[in-house]
C-alpha cells in the first residue's frame, strides 16, 4: 500500500437508539460470505437487491444467483429489478428507508439518486487494494499481471467507478501458484471481515474517509469472450499467469491444429532455451505438457477439449495422442468465432 492521502472524520450522524436499517446489493457466490456476516450480526437487513435468475449450463435452465439463495433462506425481502435506474425501483429503494446500503459485486451502477437515499450512504467491497485494479474484474487482472498482494477495499461509492474514497482495507498475499479462482474464493471471505470491521468502525465512531490517489490508479476491466486466447508470443511468466487468471473459470484457450479450442489449466512458467515457435508442443510428458512461448515455456498439467469435463494431462493422454511438433494458436481473428 502506498503513502495515503489525508483522512478525514466520517462524521454522518448515526443512530444510537436502534440497529442499522441495511440494504444489501450483491449477485454472485463472491457476495455471499459478507451477506452471511451482515445476517450473523446486530443490524437489521431489510431488504436484498440481486440481478434477476439467468439461463446457465448447457441445458439453459433458469437459475437464481447465489445471493438470492441465502436470502430466501434467510427469508429476507428480496428485489430482483432488470434495470436499477428505473422510478419504480427508485420507489421501492426508498421504502425500504435504509439507514445504509452495503454492496458487493452487484453488477449494476447506482445513480446519484440512489447513493443520496441511505443516510449513511452507500458501502462497496471491492475486491483489491484502491485505487489499484479499479473495475468489473480485478482478481484476475491481479493474478494476471503477477501480483503477490491484493485485498479487500471497503469504499463509500460515489458516482465513479471504483472512485469513492475509502474506509479500511485488509493485504492477502498471492502465492505463485494460486489462480484466480483460489484468490476470489479467500478474497470473498476477507470480504466479510473488512465489511464486519467497517461496521463496527462506523458504530464506535472511528470510521475516516481516505480519499484515493488518483494518479496511481490502474483498471481491471471486464474480461470478454475474445480476450480469453492464450498468446503465446509472450514470455512464458506472462503466459502462465493469464492461464492462472482464469482457472478455473472461463478458462484460458488455444487451438489445436485441427481448429479445436483447449482450455489449459494448472500451468507454470519454465526457464528453457529453444528454437521453436511459440504455441510449439515441445515435451509431452506423463504428467504435464511443455508449450513453447517466446521465451521459455509452460508446463501444463490439466487441460479440457471441447465437449469434453477438465482433466489431467495424464488422464488425456490415455485416449488422445499427441505428436511432438504440435502448434497451438490463437484465432487470425478471434472476433470472428
Amino acid at each position: 500500500m502506498t503513502a495515503l492521502i489525508h483522512s478525514i472524520p466520517y462524521d454522518r450522524p448515526i443512530p444510537k437508539d436502534r440497529p442499522l436499517r441495511i440494504v444489501f446489493m450483491g449477485t454472485p457466490e463472491f457476495a455471499v460470505p459478507t451477506l452471511q456476516a451482515l445476517l450473523d450480526g446486530p443490524h437489521d437487513i431489510v431488504a436484498v437487491y440481486t440481478q434477476p435468475d439467468r439461463p446457465q449450463g448447457r441445458g439453459k435452465k433458469l437459475t437464481p444467483p447465489p445471493v438470492k439463495v441465502l436470502a430466501e433462506q434467510a427469508g429476507i425481502p428480496l428485489f430482483q429489478p432488470e434495470k436499477f435506474a428505473t422510478q419504480d425501483a427508485y420507489e421501492r429503494f426508498c421504502s425500504d428507508a435504509p439507514d445504509l446500503a452495503v454492496v458487493v459485486a452487484y453488477g449494476k451502477i447506482l445513480r446519484a439518486r440512489f447513493l443520496a437515499v441511505p443516510p449513511l450512504g452507500c458501502i462497496n467491497c471491492h475486491a483489491s487494494l484502491l485505487p489499484y485494479y479499479r473495475g468489473a474484474a480485478p482478481i484476475q487482472w491481479a493474478v494476471a499481471h503477477g501480483e503477490t498482494q491484493t485485498g479487500i477495499t471497503t469504499m463509500l461509492l460515489d458516482e465513479g467507478m471504483d472512485t469513492g474514497p475509502m474506509l479500511r482495507w485488509n493485504s492477502l498475499a498471492i502465492a505463485p501458484e494460486e489462480t484466480g479462482g483460489s484468490v476470489h474464493d479467500r478474497l470473498s471471505w476477507l470480504s466479510a471481515t473488512t465489511l464486519t470491521q467497517t461496521l463496527e468502525d462506523l458504530i464506535e465512531g472511528r470510521l475516516t474517509l481516505t480519499p484515493q490517489d488518483h494518479s496511481r490508479a490502474t483498471h481491471a476491466p471486464m474480461i470478454h469472450k475474445d480476450d480469453l486466447w492464450i498468446n503465446f508470443a509472450q514470455p512464458a511468466p506472462s503466459v502462465s499467469n493469464w492461464v492462472r487468471a482464469l482457472d478455473p473459470a472461463p478458462g484460458a484457450r488455444c487451438l489445436d491444429p485441427e481448429g479445436e479450442a483447449w482450455k489449459l489449466f494448472a500451468s507454470a512458467p519454465v526457464e528453457l532455451e529453444h528454437s521453436a515457435q511459440p504455441g510449439d508442443l515441445l515435451r509431452v510428458e506423463k504428467e504435464a505438457l511443455w508449450i513453447a512461448c517466446s521465451q521459455g515455456a509452460i508446463r501444463v498439467q490439466e487441460v479440457q477439449k471441447p465437449a469434453k469435463r477438465r482433466m489431467t494431462v495424464q488422464e488425456m493422454l490415455s485416449g488422445t495422442h499427441l505428436p511432438e511438433g504440435w502448434r497451438f494458436s490463437i484465432p487470425v481473428s478471434p472476433k470472428t468465432l
